[in-house]
């Protein structure tokens, strides 16, 4: 078994959901969760099929992202992964929506921040251990920072 740390690629001004899924109709339902979330959303999905053709499947309403979900999911190459590259919004607006979409059995991470997902590879293929998301905390908050953190979270709409 070899393992290998996969740094993905971020959108600009975006995010990426990582997960994991276990049939075809992936692409359409959770591109389906996405649109009917919010129609602002800028987005591509791509999911890896792990049977038959295994082809990278992809859908979305931006042809940008689209390409940003291919090349992330390719780039893996873990069968039965999907990527969602999104913009024009975050991604604690669709997690439920996509978590509850039946195909979907695990979401590994949904971030900004620089990306590696670590790989393992078999001769039968590759799986996803885990991610890296951003980077290691350098201490413990203080009084400024909360006061900052609620200020951030006020500018975005999400306390009052």
């Amino acid at each position: 078994m070899q393992l290998h740390a996969i740094r993905l690629t971020i959108p600009q001004d975006g995010n990426l959901i990582i997960g994991q899924s276990h049939f075809i109709k992936t692409v359409e339902d959770i591109y389906e969760a996405i649109v009917n979330t919010s129609p602002h959303f800028r987005f591509g999905v791509a999911f890896n099929e792990a049977s038959g053709d295994c082809l990278t499947r992809f859908d979305g309403n931006d042809d940008e992202l689209k390409n940003v979900a291919i090349e992330n999911a390719t780039k893996v190459g873990a069968g039965h992964m999907f990527v969602v590259a999104l913009r024009n919004g975050y991604p604690i607006n669709v997690l439920g929506r996509i978590a509850a979409v039946p195909e979907v059995v695990n979401i590994y991470c949904a971030t900004a921040n620089p990306l590696e997902l670590i790989v393992a590879e078999t001769e039968q293929g590759r799986g996803i251990l885990g991610v890296i998301d951003g980077s290691s905390p350098k201490g413990v908050e203080n009084t400024d920072h909360v006061t900052a953190r609620v200020q951030l979270l006020q500018k975005f709409g999400y306390k009052r």
